[in-house]
């Protein structure tokens, strides 16, 4: 599917109220197939993002902006006939979920943030962490992306996925290494936090219902949703006991009830 210039690949599945889900650094549409079980009720719309699976990678960094990855959704909206949505966002998917919200709030009918941010507050952090990333990604031209992969797996933010079935684990590398260095690289420097918004102080904009769900063992992300659960007029936040940062990887089941309960009261 074309959207504003760049070939996206977009799957959909079920009927009922629309389920946008939106993926983390290095996943794809396929993340969320582990869940579609527990979500018949809904009609659940997955893409892979920009740089991503089998959506397009643009060589220009510029296009990776958020906002701009956010009016694909408002346009991806717009082709299936979906006035509003429910959106679901992981990580760097959480962030354009919150950008996508902010941009366009009368296409999001319920957020759901699992394990993410609203952005850097200073320019100080913001400088930094492009530096940061700038190396990453340039480390993984240089290196390719199995090499990548194998560095990704060992960060201490996906420590506890150690615990997993060995299947489960396995089948988290495969999506992460069917992607390309250029899309991931790209991905960093157009759509990463250094280079997005800070959308601490509009938060209090937002008057849907929002929900705010982090993993137990994942400290940093427990943080900052606290403290975006207290700037959002609408909010509801949940700490999941024992999981960490990808709590639909490590207890779908229990990540799932938690959407479908919040998807079905229609409020905080």
């Amino acid at each position: 599917m074309e959207l504003n210039g760049v070939r996206y690949h977009v799957e959909q599945y079920g009927e009922g109220e629309p389920l946008l889900l939106l993926h983390g650094f290095t996943g794809s549409a396929d993340t969320w197939r582990p869940l579609h079980p527990f979500w018949r009720r809904f009609r659940l719309i997955a893409a892979d993002l920009l740089g991503h699976g089998r959506t397009e990678a643009p060589k220009d960094a510029r296009r990776y902006r958020i906002e701009r990855a956010a009016d694909d959704l408002a346009a991806l909206l717009d082709k299936l006939g979906v006035e509003k949505a429910n959106v679901v966002g992981y990580s760097m998917g959480g962030r354009l979920a919150l950008t996508f919200a902010m941009l366009h709030p009368h296409r999001v009918r319920r957020l759901v943030l699992e394990s993410s941010s609203p952005g850097l507050q200073t320019d100080a952090e913001r400088r930094a962490r492009r530096e940061a990333d700038e190396a990453l990604a340039q480390r993984i031209e240089q290196e390719g992306v199995r090499a990548f992969v194998d560095h990704w797996e060992r960060l201490p933010l996906f420590f506890t996925q150690q615990a997993l079935l060995a299947s489960v684990r396995a089948a988290v590398r495969r999506e992460r290494l069917r992607h390309t260095a250029e899309g991931l690289a790209n991905s960093l420097r157009g759509m990463g936090t250094g280079v997005q918004p800070s959308w601490w102080e509009r938060l209090r904009e937002l008057d849907m219902p929002v929900l705010l769900v982090c993993g137990e063992r994942d400290e940093k992300f427990c943080r900052i949703a606290a403290r975006m659960h207290e700037r959002l007029p609408n909010s509801r936040f949940v700490c999941v006991p024992g999981a960490g940062h990808a709590i639909h990887v490590e207890q779908p089941g229990v990540f799932a009830t938690i959407v479908s309960e919040f998807m079905t009261k229609g409020e905080v």
